[in-house]
């Protein structure tokens, strides 16, 4: 933490600026059956996706120069985390929150839940604790507006869609989202005056590596869009910090898994997403019988099964590392690392854990090898041991994957709750929706529709 409040020193005086107030799991498919994505959720994203819309938890419908948000306080660390609803995002939010940090989130909601947000908000309800704004990071005048209205000392950007196989089929959408999107961030950062920057990258990067296991100094040669945006945008950061006394840490992930242990967050992708997800998703969904069953492809590999090995890392253990490298953040240094267990796991072994862990004997078709797959990928950890003193500590795989059932047995549908969204606020087009607490009853939330503010 010195290092990183000697950065929150130097960067004091930038309240002048201010205005006056994964690797994805490509061995296993879903079967041909799909549930078809929900017309209202369609409605309700075209309408917000088409308007500049902030949702603010627990604050007033403003930026103020009252908002404490927008004012620094002796030993408070302000953290903006970019993608907060997402998966990770809101693991990652979590564990701030409890290590006593104030959060603001920013997230569009096309990839993360509003569900995740009322999770955070349920646990941390204290005003000056947890702040939520829907935007979109591809609005420059969005981002401007959000960083001249807060006092943000760090930055952790998760922010990004992430199948391999959607790059693949929409290759333009990730190259504007990951890497347009961080140089719009990185320029808000740059005029704020915000030193620190914790970066969400994968070893999709890496590509097709010629050995095993991977190293910080392996060869980047990605082969898809996902892995070629993520690479052009850590190479628009390291060559700004090269120029800058920004202090930044690059993380590298290997395949995420798991889930909060008290119960209060899960991973919940949208329906329409769910092909492109993650191994465990898939398992569970066989399990709940969203889906009949799994297909895995490739069982002749040079491997002790045939089948593809792959380091899972538990996703409690990743957000762990996020915060030693905020910790750790110094001006002008660079900390590029692996995140993952250094332990390979196959793809069976994968399986057959998830079976053990739901209690449900999931129906697996195995199928001949899918083209381009590679056999082995697992990370050496042991720079970011060293540099970081960061170690995987849940690597039982079916510990891992219990805890992740419990939430997903009890979240079949997502996030529902007792107050869900409004349905009237998919019907607004060029409104903003507010979510406020109303101070004069006892009801948790009210609705609040005001004209844009932009």
């Amino acid at each position: 933490m010195k290092g990183l409040s000697q950065m929150f020193h130097s960067s004091r005086s930038r309240s002048q600026l201010r205005s006056s107030r994964s690797w994805s799991f490509s061995e296993i498919e879903y079967s041909e059956s799909r549930r078809k994505p929900h017309f209202i959720g369609k409605v309700l994203m075209t309408a917000l996706l088409t308007t500049f819309c902030i949702i603010i938890v627990k604050q007033p419908p403003s930026f103020s120069s009252s908002n404490v948000f927008s004012r620094r306080e002796a030993g408070v660390i302000h953290v903006l985390v970019t993608g907060g609803a997402g998966y990770i995002g809101s693991h990652a939010a979590l564990r701030l929150l409890k290590d006593s940090y104030r959060v603001t989130i920013v997230d569009n909601l096309s990839r993360g839940n509003i569900g995740a947000i009322k999770a955070l908000q349920q646990q941390f309800p204290q005003l000056d604790r947890l702040q939520f704004i829907f935007a979109d990071l591809g609005d420059a005048k969005a981002v401007s507006r959000i960083f001249s209205s807060n006092s943000f000392d760090a930055v952790m950007h998760f922010a990004a869609v992430a199948y391999v196989g959607e790059s693949m089929l929409e290759p333009l959408r990730y190259y504007r989202n990951i890497t347009a999107n961080t140089l719009i961030l990185l320029e808000a950062m740059a005029a704020y005056d915000v030193k620190t920057l914790i970066y969400s990258s994968t070893c999709a990067t890496y590509g097709q590596p010629e050995k095993m296991p991977i190293t910080e100094d392996t060869p980047q040669v990605a082969i898809n869009p996902y892995g070629k945006a993520k690479k052009m945008a850590e190479d628009i950061i390291l060559d700004y910090s090269n120029k800058s006394a920004m202090g930044v840490t690059i993380l590298r992930y290997f395949n995420v898994i798991g889930s909060d242990p008290n119960g209060w967050l899960g991973e919940s992708p949208r329906p329409e997403l769910r092909e492109h997800g993650r191994i465990s998703g898939a398992c569970f969904d066989a399990a709940l019988g969203i889906i009949p069953g799994l297909k895995v492809k490739g069982t002749d590999y040079g491997t002790a099964d045939g089948t593809c090995i792959r380091d899972y890392i538990d996703v409690t253990d990743l957000v762990d590392a996020h915060v030693k490298a905020l910790n750790k953040a110094e001006p002008n240094k660079v900390g590029i690392y692996n995140v993952g267990t250094g332990k390979g796991r196959s793809v069976k072994e994968f399986v057959e854990a998830c079976k053990k862990a739901t209690g449900i004997d999931i129906q697996v078709e195995y199928l001949s090898r899918r083209p381009g797959d590679y056999p082995e990928v697992y990370s050496d950890p042991s720079k970011i041991k060293k540099e970081l003193n960061w170690t995987a500590k849940n690597t039982d795989l079916l510990a891992s994957l219990q805890i992740a059932w419990k939430w997903q047995k009890s979240h079949r549908h997502g996030y529902e709750s007792p107050l869900p969204w409004p349905f009237e606020c998919s019907l607004l087009k060029n409104w903003v929706c507010l979510l406020i607490p109303d101070g004069s009853t006892d009801e948790a939330m009210v609705i609040y529709k005001e004209h844009l503010l932009v």
